[in-house]
């Protein structure tokens, strides 16, 4: 059992982690000259680096505050399974926890599948999609099935 919940929690960091990169770091779209996150749209032109605002589109507005409600509630469901930890009575399953934290996987999906569709009204058609893009379609399954494994758990001490 103890291995058990080590191993989902350190699940939980990994996700949590990956979703702090992928929404701080500007790697959503790249090219040998260019970069392109949530935040900035940035060119390098002879050593000269321009760099546009993200507030143009309604759509990014809206990828930014899913990767942020994703980030939240996944700190949130991580605080919470701490203190069900300690509080929650022998038998009992860790529903809240697991909720949150599906919320997130789903929020972190919602914010990717948008960028997927809409990103290129923002960025250049010659950007690839970067790492921190990727990064964010690998936190959505790592929250989703630590939220499952949280809502199949029980408490068993």
């Amino acid at each position: 059992m103890l291995l058990l919940l080590v191993g989902i929690v350190l699940v939980h960091i990994a996700a949590l982690v990956l979703l702090f990169v992928s929404t701080i770091v500007s790697a959503w779209a790249v090219n040998s000259a260019s970069s392109s996150d949530l935040w900035t749209n940035c060119t390098t032109l002879s050593d000269t680096v321009k760099c546009d605002p993200a507030d143009s589109g309604v759509w990014i507005q809206a990828v930014q505050a899913l990767m942020i409600l994703s980030i939240v509630f996944s700190i949130l469901s991580l605080f919470l399974f701490f203190c069900q930890l300690f509080t929650l009575k022998k038998g009992g399953r860790f529903f809240l926890t697991g909720a949150f934290q599906i919320l997130a996987s789903l929020f972190v999906m919602c914010g990717a599948i948008i960028y997927t569709v809409m990103n290129r009204d923002w960025v250049h058609p010659s950007l690839n999609y970067g790492y921190s893009y990727i990064l964010a379609w690998v936190a959505f399954p790592l929250a989703f099935i630590s939220g499952l494994v949280y809502v199949i758990l029980r408490k068993r001490e």
